[in-house]
Formats: structure tokens, C-alpha cells, sequence
């Protein structure tokens, strides 16, 4: 069964790393490149007209990864596995659309934010619904209306709730994301390695799935989570996927993923964390998203209360620009930063098994 996973990994570098540069020649053909604003650091200049919407890239491949290995071992999908799917290529697609605005206006605004907010949330209202939906032979749903760590605690907040709650998670994640895609394979990079971090939890769960009853090594401390191995398995592909892709996405870009590929990342994100039943270990397994989000709202509060900026830029990132720090310094010190916050967020999710022992 764990063939899957490789399968899945590998077809995803496989796919990205042969189709992206095909992506590369067909946008700059048809004259698809980044608009660049002008507020910005001055060294981002040179990046306008910078094929983008690369996220088209990783997207496919992952759906194509997914569904090849399925085909190749003979296991079947999983509603799990279709539904975080399912959330990624239609936050993709909303972020499509808004790239696509942008080029055809040439301009830095895409969608209006209103429009932009009713595909956000018609997408992330649809995965909410149907993730309560598809109970096992055990009662597991994909999600759970209780909230969650390293696994369900506490009372069950009712459906409502948890849409609303299910929403907050996509937007939020979806919008860190995006922010966080400033440089030259940041959020790419930074996306691989919380990837890389919901293979192990997906495979640590399926190995000690409740379900397995008598071969479990720590009867106390089970999972119940409905395909634990199958968001393994998209995570794999998405790991594989961005892998390849950031060959072309590094410094100097090649390809931007635009608003295609960081919508489409957040949601995933959010999405695995859910069905995972991990829904706030993603702030620390995701760390940096988190950091780079909170310097915008730190930014903005500081400005309209006092009419001072504590950053000399925000998204984060762009303040250490600023400061003299070259992009590759601050993506790969950044890219450190998120290595950490997987470290943490792994070491926590397996001290609350041990902890049960």
C-alpha cells in the first residue's frame, strides 16, 4: 500500500519538471507575464513579464499523479482524497481567474475582492458540506465537527459552526500563501516541506489507524481519521509536484505560480489539516505563512492606529529586502525558518502519541 505514496511522489517531480518548461514557452507565447507593482523593491523590476499562473502546472500534475498511482497499484480513491483535491483545484481556479484579469488589464488587481471572497468561499463552503458526508463502516467522516490538534478534542461545535470554522481555515491559509509568494521559491519551498510533514502524519496515522486493532503498538493513542494513508498519498504528489515546479520557480525565476498556485496551496493545506483531524498544528507545522500573515495585520493596525509602520514593508519578507538582504538570503533563511516550525510541529504531533503510552 505504501507504493502509493512513492508512485505518487515520483510522478509528481516527473510531471513538473518535464511539463513546466512546455508551461514556460505557452504563456510567454501568448504574452502571459507578471505584472509588477510599482510600490515594490526596485530589484523586482527586472521580474515583469515573468510567465505566470505556473500554478497550473503543479495543479495538473498533482490530480495526474494522484490518479496514475492509483492506477498502477489498483487501490481505488478515497472521498478524503478527492475532496482535498477537490478544495485545491477550485481555489486554483479562482486564482486563475483573478491572474487572468490581471494579465488581460495588465494591471496589479485581478478580481474585485468581492468577487474574489464569493469564490473563496463558494469553494470552501462546498468542501465543508461534503467533508461531513461518506461516513466508513467506522462512523468517520473526512472531518470531524469537533476541533482538533493532534487529533479531535473537546465537544463537537455542530455543522454551522464547523463550516464557518472550515471557511476560516481556507481563507486564512489560501491568503497566507498568497502573501508569503513574493520571492523567487518561497512559498513553493516552504509549501514542500509542510507537505513533506503530512506524508509522515498520514502514514503514522494509517500504521496506527484504530481501525487496525490488534496491530497497533499503542492501543491508547489511536487515530481515527477516515483514509489517513490516502492524504498521505496527495501529499506525496503534492510534495513531488512542487518539488519539480520550484527547479523552474527558484532564483532566478523562470515561472511565477501566481494566484493559481498559491490559492490552490492554501486550500490544500487547510484541507489536509482537516481531514487529518490536525486543524491547529497547521499554524506551527505552517508557521511561516502564520508569521507572514501577522506582519500585514501588525502593518495595517499599526498605520491606522498610531499612522507609524513598524515593518519598512509588508508581506515580511519585502522589510528584510528593504534592509539590505539579498532575495536568496531571505528565502533561504525563511526557507529555515519553516524547516523549524515542521520540526516543532512534528515533534508535538508525535509527543501526543507518546504521551498516551
Amino acid at each position: 500500500m505504501m507504493k502509493q505514496i512513492l508512485f505518487a511522489g515520483v510522478i509528481g517531480l516527473f510531471l513538473t519538471l518535464i511539463g513546466t518548461p512546455l508551461l514556460i514557452k505557452l504563456l510567454a507565447r501568448k504574452g502571459y507575464g507578471q505584472y509588477i507593482r510599482d510600490d515594490g523593491p526596485r530589484e523586482h523590476a527586472s521580474k515583469r513579464g515573468t510567465p505566470t499562473m505556473g500554478g497550473i502546472a503543479f495543479i495538473l500534475a498533482t490530480i495526474a499523479a494522484y490518479f496514475l498511482s492509483k492506477l498502477i497499484t489498483g487501490y481505488p480513491p478515497t472521498y478524503s482524497g478527492l475532496l482535498v483535491l477537490g478544495l485545491m483545484a477550485g481555489m486554483g481556479l479562482v486564482g486563475f481567474l483573478d491572474d487572468y484579469i490581471k494579465i488581460v488589464k495588465r494591471r496589479s488587481l485581478g478580481l474585485r475582492a468581492k468577487a474574489k471572497m464569493a469564490g473563496q468561499l463558494l469553494g470552501g463552503i462546498a468542501f465543508a458540506v461534503l467533508s461531513l458526508q461518506f461516513a466508513d463502516s467506522r462512523g468517520n467522516t473526512p472531518a470531524s465537527t469537533k476541533l482538533s490538534f493532534i487529533t479531535d478534542f473537546g465537544w463537537t461545535i455542530g455543522p454551522v459552526l464547523f463550516v464557518v470554522w472550515a471557511l476560516f481555515m481556507i481563507l486564512a491559509m489560501s491568503n497566507g500563501v498568497n502573501l508569503t509568494d513574493g520571492l523567487d521559491g518561497l512559498a513553493t519551498g516552504a509549501s514542500v516541506l509542510v507537505f513533506g510533514a503530512y506524508t509522515f502524519i498520514g502514514v503514522w496515522q494509517f500504521q496506527e489507524s484504530c481501525a487496525n486493532g490488534e496491530t497497533l503498538t499503542n492501543p491508547n493513542a489511536c487515530y481515527e481519521v477516515r483514509d489517513p494513508l490516502d492524504l498521505a498519498v496527495v501529499s506525496a504528489a503534492l510534495m513531488g509536484a512542487c518539488l519539480g515546479f520550484l527547479w523552474w520557480n527558484t532564483s532566478p525565476a523562470k515561472i511565477f505560480m501566481g494566484d493559481t498556485g498559491s490559492l490552490a496551496l492554501g486550500g490544500v493545506l487547510a484541507g489536509l489539516a482537516i481531514c487529518s483531524r490536525t486543524e491547529l498544528l497547521l499554524a506551527i507545522l505552517g508557521g511561516l505563512f502564520v508569521l507572514i500573515t501577522m506582519s500585514v495585520v501588525i502593518q495595517v493596525g499599526s498605520f491606522r492606529l498610531t499612522g507609524k509602520r513598524v515593518f519598512r514593508m509588508a508581506p515580511l519578507q519585502h522589510h528584510f529586502e528593504l534592509k539590505g538582504w539579498s532575495e536568496v538570503l531571505v528565502v533561504v533563511r525563511f526557507w529555515i525558518i519553516q524547516g523549524i516550525c515542521v520540526i516543532v510541529g512534528l515533534g508535538l504531533f508525535y509527543a501526543g502519541w507518546a504521551a498516551d503510552k
